[in-house]
């Protein structure tokens, strides 16, 4: 038994580790990625900017939803299952046949998308703008397909404990576009509509380059991303079967991100609806405030569910419910602890931040003005946030998925009306993220709920006295960060040209110091898990009593 938990225990370091390794590189991705959007961002008038932003999503609503969305968390447990089994070949044959068949679904799915683009343009007779539309998601839809690709490769990739080429395929997709924005697209195109052509076809090639990657790295860990699709696999099947339950759950943030764009672009002010309440470019807003809160979604929540579904789904498997809560109770504390202070954080530098990194060509004062009211207002949830990607996995890996269905289906239905409702309020663009935070509030809570009467108790005592060092600890950083923000640039103003840079980044540092020395004073156990030891404190949870 002793020799049992000290490889249980091995294991769960390995992983956890791991996502030290992903988080370093998913950093780089995503301050590429924002460099990436200061470039961006700012082109275009807003009528032009709301329609390239609304295309530019529809492929990536597919990556989510097909790539790293359902599929994959339905992959995961399946191929760890036969991977787990060690039987010669069929770990390569399951994901080259899952491979071959999502490519030749995806394929399929751009062509009925093109005709339908096509019948639209045909036949309604658009305006310029809404051609534009139209032509720019056309134009980028395939990009669909590579990303998707990528996923699954990636997925497969680490199921075997390899985690740095996915985490760092994203840095190449940023570096092409960032290149492709900043130099290649002015060269050849003079217009902003030139331009963002230009930027859509760098992300086709960006997209190719990437999945070539992920093809090599699987040749040389002995697996095929492609494959015949037919005949479909006993375990394809398995997969298609766990793939339809939580496609909804793990969409509900896609699907409402993208309906709430949807509904900003049919809700804008314009000669033809001019009672409607928001105004033009709002779509725009609603992207720079997401990519903002997913800066630190990306950076510190999404490594920890990287790594830690492949091991849910490792001891689901081997029917290890102790260790199931004991890693359970780790992820959700990591995630309460990283992402409260986070959300604090970047309520409190909200406006300044978005000032200096978008404000520039015709992204306006007012446009930064609106972008901090939603950014302020996704901020509510980012805790949830955080937690609602390991509480799925979690699910997905013990084969749980229609109470996750349920809840998700009854949650997008609230997101959408309360949208519907919000914006005709003074919150106006900002009803989005209220909507936002509210339904993934609710939902992180019956999803702890449900999890405990399944798995039994999870340490409750101990999240909720981590919850209350963490509060004390981000309030006092809050103070710090905002004070910063607040005085500093007066103090700069006299002898720096940019002043709200260096207030922006020694507000970042100095809450980052106060929250670190606050947590040491309260003794939070998550400090020594996120080092190179584990904290004492870090032992599995009490069993649930019969």
């Amino acid at each position: 038994m002793r020799r049992m938990s000290s490889e249980r225990h091995d294991e769960q370091e390995h992983f956890f580790s791991a996502a030290k390794v992903v988080a370093g590189l998913t950093m780089l991705s995503r301050v590429l990625g924002l460099v990436r959007d200061m470039v961006i961002v700012p082109l275009g008038g807003p009528v032009l900017a709301d329609r390239f932003w609304t295309a530019f999503s529809i492929p990536n609503l597919f990556r989510r939803l097909f790539g790293e969305g359902a599929l994959s968390a339905a992959f995961v447990p399946v191929f760890t299952d036969v991977d787990e089994a060690d039987e010669s070949g069929r770990a390569r044959a399951v994901l080259a046949n899952v491979g071959g068949l999502l490519a030749v679904i995806l394929a399929a799915l751009t062509v009925l998308i093109w005709a339908g683009l096509l019948v639209w343009w045909v036949v309604a007779r658009t305006a310029p703008a809404t051609d534009f539309l139209i032509g720019m998601t056309g134009l980028m839809l395939p990009f669909m397909l590579t990303v998707c690709l990528l996923a699954l490769g990636s997925a497969a990739l680490n199921c075997r404990g390899h985690f740095w080429y996915p985490a760092a395929a994203p840095i190449l997709l940023n570096i092409i576009l960032i290149a492709t924005a900043a130099w290649l697209a002015p060269l050849l195109a003079a217009s902003d509509a030139g331009q963002f052509v230009v930027i859509a076809v760098a992300l086709l090639a960006a997209g190719t380059a990437q999945l070539l990657g992920v093809l090599w790295l699987l040749r040389r860990g002995g697996l095929a991303l492609f494959g015949r699709p037919w005949p479909v696999r006993a375990e394809t099947r398995r997969i298609a079967r766990l793939m339809g339950p939580m496609f909804v759950p793990l969409s509900v943030m896609q699907f409402s991100a993208f309906s709430d764009k949807i509904i900003a672009l049919v809700f804008t002010r314009g000669d033809a609806h001019p009672g409607f309440p928001l105004e033009a470019g709002i779509v725009r807003c609603l992207y720079a405030a997401a990519r903002m809160y997913m800066l630190p979604l990306g950076v510190l929540a999404i490594p920890i569910a990287t790594v830690v579904f492949p091991l849910f789904s490792r001891y689901a498997a081997r029917n290890d419910t102790t260790s199931l809560r004991q890693t359970t109770n780790r992820a959700l504390r990591l995630c309460l602890f990283l992402g409260t202070p986070a959300g604090v954080g970047l309520a409190m530098l909200a406006e300044p931040a978005i000032r200096v990194i978008f404000q520039r060509k015709d992204f306006t004062a007012a446009d930064t003005v609106r972008t901090a009211w939603v950014l302020r207002a996704y901020c509510l949830g980012m805790w949830a946030y955080f937690c609602n990607h390991i509480l799925l996995r979690a699910f997905f890996s013990d084969r749980e998925t229609r109470r996750p269905l349920a809840l998700s289906l009854a949650m997008s239905v609230l997101n959408i009306g309360l949208v519907l409702g919000l914006i005709w309020t003074p919150l106006k663009g900002a009803a989005v993220g209220v909507a936002t935070a509210t339904t993934s509030s609710i939902s992180t809570v019956v999803l702890v709920m449900m999890l405990r009467r399944r798995w039994g108790r999870i340490g409750f005592r101990k999240i909720a006295t981590s919850v209350a060092r963490v509060l004390v600890a981000s309030a006092l950083m809050g103070a710090a960060v905002w004070a910063c923000a607040e005085y500093l640039p007066g103090v700069f103003r006299p002898w720096i040209p940019r002043p709200r840079i260096p207030a922006i980044v020694i507000g970042i540092v100095a809450g980052a110091g106060v929250y670190l020395l606050a947590t040491i004073i309260l003794r939070s156990p998550e400090l020594g898990e996120l080092g190179k030891r584990p904290a004492p404190a870090d032992q599995p949870p009490p069993a649930a009593r019969p």
